[in-house]
């Protein structure tokens, strides 16, 4: 396990180091200005064209087995999950108060590229046998640039990226929060998860569709509503929380003592952990959007911009505030998930805060389960063919298991590996493929 760390270890400083920081952000800056600042322009009409599409069935005539408000919920419930409550928990502990501030420069540049991806899975996503319809980076990998090495590769990396971050860290991070509260054994909590999973999963697309676009409008909403009273009654503490993150990103030192090396640091947790939870830049949001029934391509992309602001800049603006507010991401004591519910139980009256931080880390971590399951099978297809769709489901439910009785230390480095290795093809394909994107995005923003 040492050795096996070791080489993680080393390839995690290559994949995030300067250069790849530099690439994201400077896709995010040429998306951003060849779309015309889109996510800032546009931003309002975007927000209620897609909250119009929360009573549709999809477009009459249009290929595809969900709504368009469904394939946003699956997404959503993909990119709001462990990384909302543990991710940033860690981000904090590990870059300091001001990681909170580059996750935030990051989402705003990195809605533009999310646009891009989603719009380009739409362009080149197909119909399978069965009638579904198939769509992600692999997709406008091979197809739209005609190399289909680079789509396998990155079907490749997406299949244990989805069984590391979701299978094994999504239940291991309910399973502690539920065994440190209640003492329920880790392995009951697994098996539980699994059962329910099943149940879902065996429905098809259709009905992880359905369980998405009950749970993620509910449980993101309580969270935020939690968030929003700890600010409201803990206010004066506010403007010293503000001050400390973002001075926190431009001199750690200053605000932590020491415990922060570097500006770097704090960047590099921030944005990582900033694209583990938003996506953008990962090319992993265009597969479940590929089945929405819309007849445009930009017509489904627009909630891309969406997503992240309501992922990033909202949810973990929240969950950092809280936790700096508080004053335990230096104590030392608690990291991940129980850090966040420790610093809402601390910042609300009573159990009320610990309480609704549970209840969200079961929801986040559930609809994670149900959506990352899509990226595994989607992928796996793509490689596999058809047949392999019963192996997944199978081994996503043996992972469940073995995800609820494992050391998380190393799966969290692991994600931030394959995440950092998806990127890479993703972000090189979206700009080749540029011209296509703002051609699609032209053409569709007379309509906004």
């Amino acid at each position: 396990m040492e050795y096996l760390e070791s080489i993680n270890d080393f390839i995690n400083g290559i994949v995030w180091g300067v250069p790849m920081l530099v690439l994201i952000l400077a896709v995010g800056i040429f998306f951003t200005v060849r779309l015309d600042f889109l996510q800032f322009r546009f931003f309002g009409r975007m927000l209620r064209k897609t909250a119009g599409r929360v009573r549709e069935n999809g477009e009459d005539g249009a290929s595809g087995e969900v709504s368009s408000f469904q394939a946003a919920m699956t997404s959503v419930s993909a990119i709001v999950g462990s990384g909302n409550i543990a991710g940033v928990a860690t981000a904090l502990v590990c870059g300091g108060p001001g990681a909170l501030f580059w996750m935030i420069v990051a989402a705003l540049i990195g809605m533009a590229t999310k646009f891009a991806e989603i719009c380009l899975g739409m362009l080149w996503r197909r119909q399978s046998p069965d009638g579904s319809m198939q769509g992600g980076a692999m997709y406008y990998l091979a197809d739209g640039l005609g190399k289909k090495w680079l789509g396998v590769l990155f079907s490749f990396l997406v299949i244990p990226f989805a069984f590391v971050i979701s299978a094994v860290v999504d239940t291991n991070t309910i399973a502690t929060a539920v065994n440190e509260q209640f003492g329920v054994s880790p392995m009951v909590v697994g098996f539980v998860l699994a059962v329910v999973c099943a149940l879902v999963i065996f429905g098809g697309s259709k009905r992880v569709g359905r369980a998405c676009e009950l749970v993620a409008p509910f449980m993101g909403g309580a969270y935020i509503l939690a968030g929003l009273l700890v600010i409201f009654l803990n206010l004066p503490q506010l403007p010293a929380a503000l001050v400390q993150i973002v001075e926190g990103a431009f001199a750690p030192r200053a605000v932590t003592g020491g415990a922060v090396g570097s500006v770097f640091i704090c960047m590099r947790y921030g944005i990582a952990r900033g694209v583990y939870s938003n996506e953008a830049g990962l090319g992993t949001a265009a597969m479940v959007h590929s089945g929405a029934k819309v007849s445009h391509p930009a017509e489904q992309a627009i909630w891309g911009p969406v997503e992240v602001f309501f992922d990033t800049i909202i949810v973990c603006s929240i969950t950092a505030l809280t936790i700096v507010m508080s004053g335990l991401w230096a104590d030392g004591r608690f990291d991940g998930a129980a850090l966040t519910m420790r610093a809402f139980e601390k910042m609300l009256p009573g159990q009320f805060g610990l309480y609704i931080c549970l209840g969200s880390v079961i929801l986040f971590g559930f609809s994670c389960l149900i959506s990352y399951y899509v990226y595994a099978e989607r992928a796996a297809v793509y490689i596999f063919g058809e047949r392999c769709r019963p192996v997944v489901k199978i081994l996503w439910i043996v992972f469940i298991l073995v995800g609820s009785v494992t050391t998380l230390g190393f799966a969290w480095d692991l994600a931030d590996t394959f995440n950092g290795l998806m990127i890479i093809p993703n972000l090189i394909g979206i700009v080749l493929l540029s011209g296509q994107v703002v051609s699609a995005w032209n053409e569709y923003r007379d309509k906004l």
